[in-house]
């Protein structure tokens, strides 16, 4: 039977390669001892070999590199589309948002009172006749010489004028404003241009539009603006256990939370997001599921079956039907196993495939950390991944080393207002609870076995990975 040797010992890439020519994995840079051990199973060796179909990993990649491999498949972005400014909100600006015209287009009055002209006035009190008034959405007349004008909040600055005194400092003579006070040039007038001068880029292209972003557009007289096409994204839960919540508890299954945290999710990094029918632990109902999404999703995210167990079927099922895996695990806790790879699609862009974990902890933190990157780098969000913050621990947090770890955590504030962080106690991979209880990631590098309580960490928040 034809087979796929385990990495010898220290093997290069280009000697692996150049012996097997039969490998899907890629991977850089040499194998040292461990990874090498780590990449044949159980109780194999080095020259052991086994059925082709089946992969092993042969390098675990560290975060950073992995972040960035799966960031580069969101680059360049999808396609632009004209869409109206009432449905702006979450949207990525595919262009730079140009000024065309000042803004404010015209000097006006910040407050209601009388604007008058500066070099007219003696000492007070200074007593002027009203003449006429300025109100919103009419041009006024010039303002005659020697006279105020009645003038409101908003509206036009009359020629000549060049000041507004509030009307709470005039008292009115009749047809006379009687000036207590006499103003500075310029008061309570706002200049044409002050707020953005023509030709001034007013949102810059990458920015992600929230509701303020939908008011500047509509200032500056835009209908419509160009942005990034939203990524379709399909979700396929897999396995027999699975069953929708609130249907029969047949022994033996579990109600399925994945998709509907996932779809979660990714609606909130910008994306159309939906979550197929489950997909038994079948093969060829595997094949068929992945193919149909394949073909009509800019990304597929699967959930379960990434690992190397009898019935975890995902990767040889998307290797059946044309997918190439970049890499499929992570020095990281949780989430170690991560199927990422690229399907191609005559004429049209290539779909991406993430293979999650389906402990719930793992998929929502490997998504998070991953997925919704990704889908902000397809929508061309200038920053799809946020930065870390600093915090200091309440308690300390005692682990194995070995893997970067995320752990989950509530943010709080000291006495002094910096920012705490206390590590939750069940960072079990399945546990949904404190998934829900935390809105933080603790980053505990992978060669500490711990944090003492006091310690500066960096951490994650939620509301910056998932929106």
């Amino acid at each position: 039977m034809g087979g796929t040797r385990c990495a010898r010992m220290g093997e290069s890439e280009a000697a692996l390669h150049s012996r097997q020519g039969r490998l899907r994995l890629a991977f850089t840079g040499n194998l040292d001892g461990a990874s090498a051990s780590r990449a044949c199973p159980p109780g194999g060796d080095a020259g052991l070999t086994f059925p082709r179909g089946v992969w092993y990993a042969f390098a675990v990649l560290r975060f950073e590199e992995a972040l960035s491999r799966i960031l580069a498949l969101g680059t360049p972005a999808l396609s632009v589309e004209r869409v109206p400014i009432e449905d702006l909100d979450g949207r990525v600006l595919a262009e730079d948002l140009v000024a065309r015209a000042d803004l404010p287009g015209f000097d006006y009055s910040s407050m209601d009172g009388y604007a008058v002209r500066t070099r007219d006035l003696g000492e007070p009190p200074i007593r002027l006749p009203v003449r006429g008034e300025s109100r919103t959405g009419v041009l006024p007349d010039a303002l005659a010489p020697g006279s105020s004008m009645r003038i409101f909040t908003g509206a036009a600055i009359p020629a000549g004028a060049d000041a507004v005194v509030m009307q709470e400092n005039v008292t009115r003579d009749g047809d006379i404003a009687v000036f207590t006070a006499a103003p500075r040039a310029g008061q309570n007038v706002r200049r044409r241009g002050d707020d953005l001068a023509a030709g001034a880029i007013a949102i810059a292209k990458g920015t992600r539009l929230r509701p303020a972003h939908l008011a500047l557009a509509a200032s500056l007289d835009e209908a419509e603006i160009a942005v990034t096409k939203r990524p379709e994204v399909a979700i396929l839960a897999t396995g027999d256990e699975l069953r929708r919540p609130g249907t029969d508890a047949v022994p033996g299954t579990i109600p399925e939370s994945n998709t509907v945290v996932l779809r979660a999710m990714a609606r909130r990094a910008g994306a159309r997001a939906r979550a197929l029918p489950y997909v038994r632990d079948e093969r060829a109902a595997t094949e068929r599921a992945f193919a149909a999404a394949l073909e009509e999703a800019d990304v597929v995210v699967t959930i379960g079956g990434v690992s190397v167990g009898d019935h975890d079927l995902v990767r040889p099922a998307l290797e059946a039907v044309g997918v190439t895996l970049d890499f499929w695990r992570v020095a990281m806790k949780p989430g170690k196993p991560l199927a990422v790879g690229r399907f191609p699609r005559a004429g049209r862009r290539d779909a991406i495939v993430l293979g999650l974990p389906g402990n719930p902890a793992s998929a929502m933190v490997t998504f998070a950390l991953f997925g919704a990157p990704l889908l902000r780098a397809l929508s061309g969000d200038a920053r799809p991944f946020p930065p870390t913050r600093r915090a200091r621990m309440t308690r300390a947090h005692v682990r194995d080393p070995g893997r970067l770890e995320f752990v989950r955590a509530m943010v709080g504030h000291g006495d002094g207002g910096e920012l705490t962080v206390t590590t939750l106690g069940n960072q079990a991979s399945g546990a949904v609870t404190t998934m829900a209880q935390s809105d933080a990631l603790v980053l505990v590098p992978a060669e500490e076995s711990g944090v003492p309580a006091g310690a500066e960490v960096d951490v994650l928040l939620m509301s910056d990975l998932c929106g």
